[in-house]
């Protein structure tokens, strides 16, 4: 602890010693605030569609992806703007825009302010999750750096956990309300915390690009318009066309402003790199694979398996349970078979135990847990992979873009899956209603408004309905990582029988280097720690960030 302590050298299990880990357990405690809210929601989307709000099938979709869009699209800026400003007050203010974001939802008399409030704590988790990163590494001296990034990064994982049991047992307790309720004081909690334990950091100018983020948000939230409304208003509606013609032009205008900055957030030109473009798909279509199961899961285990909420939050945690333990055994098995054929695998078992869990809707919970964990196993193996193809794909002094382009396309494949797979879902409900739910004036679009407009006898078909649709929504899905996975192979093996003739540090587009505001797992961090490893990163990893179980 020399080289951090000035004119005082002090052992081990000194008061500086005591003060990092209570940083550590600060900012692990943000993250998991965070991360588990995501997780929470899903669980209260049966009594949200029965409540007062009355939302529609769309409108529940809004109410989980509103707070991940928002959070994607916002977390490189809000990193900028913590270097910026001072990432112990952007941390601050974050977890004070949350609190205030859980009350407008916890309050809301119909649906728009409910988005709103979500809207708003997706802004506020956008400005936690990269500046508790930042503060930490700068509080935590050289020698535990690695040690603390790795247990910050396995709060992900477990704020996954932690959001299911602990939403599982505010819902049991009362009403959605009372999960929002709960929410506020636990952030104020932490923003009391981080006052005072934490240290202020260093400021440095950079370009926040507002514009940029603001195009980027409005073309995302365009694209998901046309997924989200295709059912209610048709796929030929001037609704649907308009989000997805907006969601072009939006993109494309994006791309323009970041090419034209002199320090770009998010350089476009990154995607030329052919590992980098792969590894980001890969990622992409993982998260869409795993969000769009836990957007099903906690509906399917409530209604089609009749668990109360609480059992629906614990009946995720098989799935848990490779994230959890199994990482450290990723680097022996890529060291056996190699990246390509632990991707490979990945795709595979993620891609089966969609189908299978499509097979076992309605089987003994038991056989359904099986498919959970063989799930676990797929984003057990794909995450490290992908992570450290993100990080190999660029020089050592970009390292922060990999990590900002980590996150957010994690966040992006997370707002994608609950969009699809919520749209696959009504598709299929409405298809399968008994005829004389659907010749009735009003066609109903969720369980909920089902069961409350049809006589008693109809609603085992409405409840079989459910499992049908949910069934060949994770059908779609499988097919859907199965192909995208096979992308990323292919482009993979291409790109390495080219790489001995351009190398991969000659297609970088110029820009700055990207500071420790930017979120990114220890697998990113740990290769910036360990320059003499560079080439083979996967074979260091031993924690990554874990996809948590929620949304």
């Amino acid at each position: 602890m020399e080289d951090v302590i000035s004119n005082n050298v002090q052992p081990p299990g000194t008061m500086a010693t005591a003060r990092t880990g209570g940083v550590l357990l600060c900012m692990s405690a943000c993250t998991v605030l965070v991360i588990g809210f995501v997780a929470s929601i899903n669980l209260a989307v049966p009594q949200l569609a029965a409540g007062g709000l009355h939302p529609t099938s769309a409108q529940l979709s809004w109410i989980v992806d509103a707070y991940v869009v928002f959070f994607a699209c916002l977390v490189i800026p809000a990193g900028a703007a913590g270097d910026r400003y001072g990432r112990k007050g952007v941390l601050l203010c974050g977890l004070i825009v949350f609190a205030l974001g859980a009350v407008v939802s916890a309050t809301a008399p119909e649906v728009p302010v409910m988005l709103l409030g979500r809207a708003v704590t997706g802004l506020g988790a956008a400005c936690v999750l990269p500046n508790s990163l930042a503060v930490l590494i700068h509080a935590t001296p050289a020698p535990r750096r690695p040690h603390a990034i790795a247990v910050w990064a396995a709060m992900s994982g477990i704020g996954g956990v932690v959001g299911n049991l602990g939403g599982g047992a505010l819902l049991a307790l009362g009403s959605w309300r009372v999960l929002f309720a709960a929410v506020a004081p636990i952030a104020l909690s932490c923003a009391g915390w981080v006052a005072l334990a934490t240290p202020r950091t260093d400021r440095h100018s950079r370009d926040l690009g507002p514009l940029a983020a603001t195009l980027l948000t409005m073309a995302t939230l365009a694209l998901l318009v046309g997924i989200i409304q295709g059912p209610d208003q048709g796929w030929s509606s001037a609704t649907v066309i308009t989000g997805f013609t907006a969601a072009a032009v939006l993109s494309g205008l994006w791309a323009v402003v970041e090419l034209r900055a002199r320090h770009p957030l998010l350089d476009p030109r990154l995607l030329r790199i052919p590992e980098l473009r792969a590894a980001c798909l890969g990622m992409l279509v993982m998260f869409f694979g795993a969000y769009g199961l836990f957007f099903l899961n906690a509906s399917l285990l409530q209604y089609g398996h009749g668990f109360s909420v609480l059992q629906a939050g614990l009946g995720i945690v098989p799935l848990t349970i490779p994230l959890l333990v199994g990482s450290r055994f990723v680097p022996a098995l890529v060291t056996r078979i190699g990246v390509l054929g632990t991707l490979a695998a990945a795709f595979l078992l993620t891609s089966a135990a969609l189908f299978g869990l499509a097979d076992t809707a309605t089987d003994p919970y038991l056989s359904y847990a099986c498919w959970l964990v063989l799930f676990g196993v797929g984003v057990m193996l794909a995450v490290p992979c992908l992570t450290a193809e993100i990080t190999a794909a660029l020089p050592r002094e970009q390292a922060g873009v990999g990590a900002g382009l980590q996150s957010t396309t994690r966040e992006m494949g997370s707002a994608l899956g609950v969009a699809v797979v919520g749209t696959l879902l009504t598709a299929r409900f409405i298809a399968g209603l008994p005829h004389a739910v659907r010749a009735a004036g009003h066609v109903p679009h969720t369980v909920a408004d089902a069961l409350a407009v049809t006589a008693p006898h109809y609603h085992h078909a409405v409840i079989d309905s459910f499992t049908a649709g949910s069934a060949a929504a994770l059908r779609i899905m499988s097919l859907i990582v199965l192909a995208a996975g096979a992308v990323v192979i292919a482009q993979l093996l291409w790109s390495r029988g080219r790489r001995h003739i351009t190398p991969t540090e000659s297609a970088q587009p110029a820009g700055p280097a990207r500071t420790a505001s930017d979120p990114s797992g220890p697998a990113v961090d740990a290769v910036v720690e360990q320059p003499s490893q560079r080439s083979h990163p996967c074979l260091r990893t031993t924690t990554f960030t874990a996809p948590t179980t929620d949304r």
